[in-house]
């Protein structure tokens, strides 16, 4: 049986760290996920928690990396939505949202070909052509954590050049569901 004041702590942290969550993760049934998720990695690992004041930080940190891993997965292997037949008539279908991600993919070429040498060569090697960035490093003989830091700064900035030249509008699931030109340069045709 679970002690009073331990079942109260429970709580008082989940209602901390709920809204967190659920302020970057789209639908409710994935923030019960992840937030399941986040409390068994606590359990794992709190005794490895040295300082008790750094616990909340540490949390968050541990709910920050466990709601990245959840869009990873989401973005790796979309499950098919049962409901999406029954979209509004305004949204987009599915194949209308392939055509509009598949036009702003064009776009990615150009603006990967602008980037300075080094965010260049991390995005290619590790967005383009799959390569993880361990193995990118190795290629280039840089370290484990500069390759980190390259594709980083050259996502930064091809979001930069992106926000520049369109205005992109996302679905909770980051789907493009709508994209003009702003006048671009390089990149988009």
């Amino acid at each position: 049986m679970i002690e009073p004041e331990v079942r109260r702590a429970f709580h008082e942290l989940e209602a901390r760290l709920r809204p967190f969550v659920a302020r970057r993760v789209g639908a409710p049934a994935d923030v019960d996920d992840v937030m399941q998720d986040v409390f068994v990695k606590m359990q794992r690992s709190i005794a490895d928690v040295r300082d008790d004041e750094k616990i909340a930080p540490w949390l968050f940190a541990v709910a920050r990396n466990v709601i990245a891993d959840h869009h990873r997965r989401r973005a790796r292997s979309p499950i098919a939505d049962p409901d999406l037949h029954d979209l509004p008539a305004d949204e987009p279908g599915e194949a209308e949202i392939e055509a509009l991600e598949s036009e702003l993919a064009g776009c990615v070429a150009g603006f990967v070909s602008a980037l300075p040498d080094p965010y260049r060569e991390a995005i290619t090697l590790t967005e383009l052509e799959g390569v993880s960035q361990k193995d990118a490093a190795a290629r280039l003989g840089v370290s484990y954590s500069g390759m980190k830091s390259r594709v980083q700064r050259g996502r930064a900035q091809l979001r930069a050049m992106f926000d520049a030249c369109c205005a992109i509008e996302l679905d909770a699931r980051s789907r493009v569901m709508e994209w003009d030109r702003r006048g671009c340069g390089s990149g988009c045709g």
